[in-house]
This record gives C-alpha cells, structure tokens and sequence, in this order.
C-alpha cells in the first residue's frame, strides 16, 4: 500500500481497449448475472409500489414513542443506490432520492429527525440509517443537495459545532446518543425510566448493567423497585460519555472529505480515531467507553469494557468490531495509510485469544438467527467458537466469527498479517467454507466464506451457485410481498427489512471484487467499479458481465463479457470505489482476426489468443466490447496510490 499525498492528478485521456475474444457459448455465472440484473429492476418496484406513498414516504400510520426506529425507515432501501452503482436501472437513483427525502420528512414528523437528520441516538443504528444516504453520494456526487447536506451532517461533529456533540478537550462525543440535538442525555424514555423483566426483546442480551445491587439476574427486575433502580444506573452510566460505537460517526465526516477534500474534516477523522487508538495502546487492549473527564472507565468502577452497545451489552464485538472497521478504515481513508487498522484489529484478536473448539451447539446464542444459517449448524452439532461479549464475570456468549469483519481488515489493508488472520480463522472455523447457504439476512452479508475459497482458487463454480441463489432470494422476497396482508403497515418496522428484494451481496462480490458494505455505518469500497460510457451513468452497460477472479496486494484479474449479439458497449473501468488505485499495466488476450469465419463452415470457430499488454499509469482505462466478445484483464495496481474522491462519470451526468 502507498500513502498518497493528497494531490489530485492531473486528467490524461485514459488508455482505450478492445475486447475481441469470441465469446462463444456464454458463461453460465454472466448469463444468470444478467438475469439478475433484469429480476431486481423489477423487484424493487413491486416494493415501491406495495409500501410506499407517492410522495416517497413508507405506509405507516402509526406513532413513535421512543428515540428507536428511524433506521428501520431507511433501511429498508439501504442497498437501492448501491444497486443503481453497480448497473440497475437508470430510475433506480431518481427512485432512490425520492424515497430518502419523503421518509426524512417523514421522521421529522415523527418526532425523531431535525434538520433533517437524526435528534440523537447511538451510532450502532444511525451507522445503518446512513448507508442509503452514503450510497446516494457515491452513486452522484454532482448531485448539489445531497452534497450540501453531507458537509452540514458532518459539521455538526466538529469542535465548534453549536451541537457541542464533540469535546476537543477530551478528543471524546460528548454522549452515547447524539446528533443535531447535540449529546442527548440518556438512552431515552424506553430505558431510562424502567428497564424491566417485561421488555422480552431484550431478555435474550441479559442484564444492561450488572453490577447494580440487588439485581443478579433478569427475573430480579420483577422484585421491588429494581426495574427503576436499573434505569437510573443505565441512565446515569450508558447515558453520557463516549462510546466505542460513535467511531462510526467518522465515515459521515468522510463523506463530506470525499467531495472536496477539507482539511478540517481530515483532520476531526484522524484525531478522534487516534483518540481511540491511543487508549488501547495505553490499556493494551480495545476499551468500550471513556467519561466526561476523558478517562476511560469512569463510569464503571475503572473498567474498559461495559460502555453502551459496547463489551458487556448487547451486542459486544459485534458492534464494537464493526466500529473499529469503520473508524479505522476512515482514517486510513483518509491518510492514505493502513497503520490505524490496528485499531480494528485489537477486537479482534481480543476475542480470537479466548477462541474455544468443539462446544456444544447453544441454541440460546445472542446471534444464533444470523450465523446459524450461514455456517449450517444445527442442534447436537460442536461448533468452534469465539466469545462475543465480556462481563464482570469474565468472557460469555461464544458463537462462530463473524467472517465478514475479518474479511474487511485484509481486504482494506491487504497485508500479510492480515492475511494470516483469515486464514487461521477458517482454520479453526469448524464448517466447510466452500458450501453456499441459501439465507439473507438484513445486513445481506454472510457469504464470504465461500467468496474467499473462491478468490483463492478451490471453489470454482461459486459464481454461478451465488447467482442462482440471489435470483432465488429475490423470487422468494417478490413472493413475500405478494402474500403479504393489506392494512399492516403499522405492526412491525422490520417487516420492511425483511422483504425488500434488492439484494447486491453477490453482485458487490462478483462485479467489484469487494465485500458487502459494513452494515453499520460502512461506506461503499469496491476494488474497481464501472461507467457505462455511452449513457453517462455509473454501474455496468446493458447486456455486460463482469467477474473479479482474483486479487492481491497488487493486482486484480477482472473478466467482461458482453452477451449481447447486436449491441457494443462501452465502458470505464475505475479502480477503487473512490478512484484511489492506479492501475500500472495492463494484461489481455485478443483475438488472432479470423472470426467470425467462413459461413460455409457450421462449426463455431474456435481461434487463437495472442498475449497483450499496455502501460496504463492511471486510476482508469476504458473498455469497448463489441457484440459477442470477452476480454480477460489483469490489472497491476498500487493500491492507495491516489486520494479517495467522490468521482462522477466521465462525462456529464444525464440525470433521467
């Protein structure tokens, strides 16, 4: 990895390039790709239509009660601009805009949005709210409003904020919930008044707090005042300070960065993240919390662990190990530089170093609903296991990792020791890492074991078994919505999650060589991405394929097909998601000229492939694919080599 040194170069005309390979029978995993393109741009409009009014706003008549839920609004399109990104429909965006902005009036309705962003709540869900609004920006950054509103969002996080979100003195946010109201005290009337043994959808994560006396178990919140008691404490204590979550609150100053490079945003980025990074050099290890003083611990007996959404509870490294990506990949983001990941490697290793082998199958497991399709476990089964949570008590709740966190650490910073982490931990896994697992869940993640195998060369057919599966998720989400009740709208803000039928984890992996986006709070990196050079839009051309085959610290090997028969397409390729690789050379097959033949002959002409190459020296190079040909490209790149920009298309945009 190079560090770039923030100077953007000057444009060049990019090098062009010619697929002519015959591409004889098409490739099973292209033709279903394109399938599956053309099933989701019809998906997303059943949704539209069945769930949303037309001033773009969910069906829902009901009211809000709490701080909780206006993620679950946002959610459920959280993955429609990234799909218009990789190459759906050209009113997928339009669609996708409007829907941001009537569900955000909708929300300041409610109560729960000003300004028209988020009054105050943890970062564990306003990270989720974000992505639409991130994948908007990177899909169009020309796009004036949404690029004013990203500098305004971000803004309200610097010193000198009126908010008062940040404290400079402290390099500390000045509260767990926070927002345009500022650090908003507390954790909200759900919880601050009463946590009691009734709230049956938290039983399952235990005890908020469990040092409070009298209460050792959760049925002693049943007794006495000691629901109240237990409120105060978690308002008194989870309510106010920093949290490890907030770390995701850097990826929407980065956001703001990527439009025009202001260095007071940088600068907020890197001295927060290494606010973090230097307590857990100091503790040796990755605290969850820090007091209004700047110390860490100050609310629990000098612990480092017991933060809210933090160590102990609910979620521990799942939140706390999705933060640390976030922040640290912000940074380094930002720098250019891959030594802040360190940070996102101390949850890691902390859990790694407790890992356990053989333990009986828990059917009680915090997260059992995500992981247990994904790695195909059942009941009677041993599973290798890391703990997920820390309390006074020490280590509990052991459930198998989280793959996808450890697959960002490699895949942002592509070093060795990285590297060695992913694969001691399919090592130790326990299950067979090439099996594809017909599930989605709402992060629409969980698939990068058998991703990996594949980019590693012992799981071949896992595009067209992928594919297959995503057209079924798809068919199954449309079949959902079909059966659904009229004159629900009101009972469940997850039902919207649960039936949305864009899916674009398989997509993400296959076209763009990337994982899928951090569910909470992750911008969308991709090693390449794609400008159809004739429409002037992101995402791939009509009737072209594309598969990233493999990719290392420095190079990728990307295949395009274009299946049509009648129709050349054009294309740019970019490297890195925010145009941040340069590209030194490129390799390609080209035909030898003699297809398509003599007529006379009913047999489809093979050829020969003659070896190709170019200097490229920059972040892109165009592509031109003629009806029924292929080209194969193996790219030598640096990564990191230039700023992270948002990058428009090649030409102007032209906006349907």
């Amino acid at each position: 990895m190079t560090a770039h040194d923030g100077a953007t170069p000057a444009y060049s005309a990019p090098i062009e390039i010619t697929a002519s390979v015959p591409t004889g029978p098409p490739p099973t995993w292209a033709v279903l790709q394109r399938r599956l393109f053309d099933e989701l741009d019809a998906a997303w409009r059943l949704f539209r239509d069945r769930y949303t009014e037309p001033d773009g706003r969910l069906r829902f008549s009901g009211a809000l009660v709490d701080r909780d839920g206006g993620d679950d609004f946002y959610e459920a399109f959280f993955n429609w601009p990234a799909l218009y990104r990789l190459g759906g429909a050209d009113d997928l965006l339009p669609a996708a805009k409007h829907h941001w902005e009537g569900v955000t009036r909708q929300l300041t309705e409610l109560g729960l949005y000003r300004n028209e962003f988020e009054r105050g709540y943890d970062w564990f869900h306003q990270g989720e709210a974000l992505l639409m609004f991130y994948g908007i920006c990177a899909a169009d950054p020309t796009d004036r409003r949404f690029r004013e509103r990203a500098v305004r969002f971000a803004e309200q996080y610097l010193p000198g904020s009126d908010t008062g979100n940040y404290d400079a003195g402290i390099r500390a946010l000045r509260a767990p919930h926070n927002g345009s109201d500022g650090p908003r005290p507390g954790l909200g009337p759900q919880w601050d008044d009463r946590f009691g043994h009734e709230q049956k959808t938290m039983r399952p994560y235990g005890l908020p707090l469990r040092d409070v006396p009298g209460v050792r178990t959760w049925d002693d919140l049943a007794h006495g005042d000691n629901a109240a008691r237990m409120g105060r404490h978690m308002r008194e204590r989870l309510g106010r300070g920093d949290t490890a979550v907030n770390l995701a609150a850097a990826a929407l100053v980065v956001n703001a960065w990527l439009y025009d490079h202001d260095p007071h945003l940088a600068a907020w980025v890197l001295e927060y993240v290494d606010a973090w990074r230097e307590r857990a050099d100091a503790l040796g290890t990755m605290p969850d919390n820090v007091g209004l003083s700047g110390r860490v611990g100050e609310y629990h007996d000098g612990r480092w662990f017991g933060g809210h959404y933090g160590w102990t509870w609910p979620h521990g490294v799942h939140s706390v190990g999705a933060a640390a990506l976030v922040g640290a990949i912000s940074a380094g983001m930002v720098d250019g530089g891959a030594h802040r990941l360190d940070l996102a490697r101390r949850p890691l290793d902390q859990v790694w170093d407790q890992r356990r082998t053989g333990m009986p199958f828990d059917s009680h497991a915090t997260r059992r609903p995500g992981w247990a399709h994904a790695v195909g476990l059942g009941d009677g089964r041993t599973v290798n296991a890391l703990p997920t949570r820390l309390g006074p008590d020490g280590w509990f709740d052991h459930q198998p990792a989280q793959v996808a966190y450890w697959t960002w650490l490699w895949w942002f910073g592509m070093q060795d020791q990285d590297r060695a982490r992913l694969e001691a931990l399919r090592a130790h896994s326990g299950y067979e890492w090439n099996t594809v697992h017909a599930f989605r869940d709402k992060e629409e993640a969980g698939h990068e074991p058998p991703w990996l195998a594949y980019l590693d060369g012992d799981n071949p057919d896992y595009p067209e078994r992928a594919l297959r599966m995503a057209l079924a998720q798809v068919s199954h989400r449309a079949a959902l919505i079909a059966a659904d009740t009229p004159g629900s709208d009101d009972q469940d803000l997850h039902r919207w999650q649960r039936v949305n039928p864009v899916v674009t984890e398989v997509l993400t992996q296959l076209t763009t060589g990337a994982p899928q986006t951090l569910y909470n709070g992750g911008l969308p990196l991709t090693r390449i991405r794609y400008d159809d050079l004739v429409t002037a839009r992101p995402g791939l051309p009509p009737d072209v394929a594309a598969l990233v085959e493999h990719l290392d610290a420095g190079s990728t090997t990307v295949h395009l097909v274009n299946v049509s028969a009648v129709h050349t397409r054009r294309l740019r390729l970019l490297a890195g998601g925010f145009g941040e690789h340069l590209i030194t050379s490129a390799r390609w097959n080209r035909g030898d000229g003699r297809y398509p033949g003599d007529s006379h002959d009913y047999h489809l002409p093979a050829g020969e492939e003659i070896g190709d190459s170019a200097p490229v020296h920059d972040n892109s190079l165009h592509v031109t694919l003629p009806p029924g040909r292929r080209i194969r490209l193996r790219l030598n790149m640096q990564l990191h080599a230039r700023p992270f920009t948002h990058h428009p298309s090649p030409t102007t945009f032209r906006r349907p």
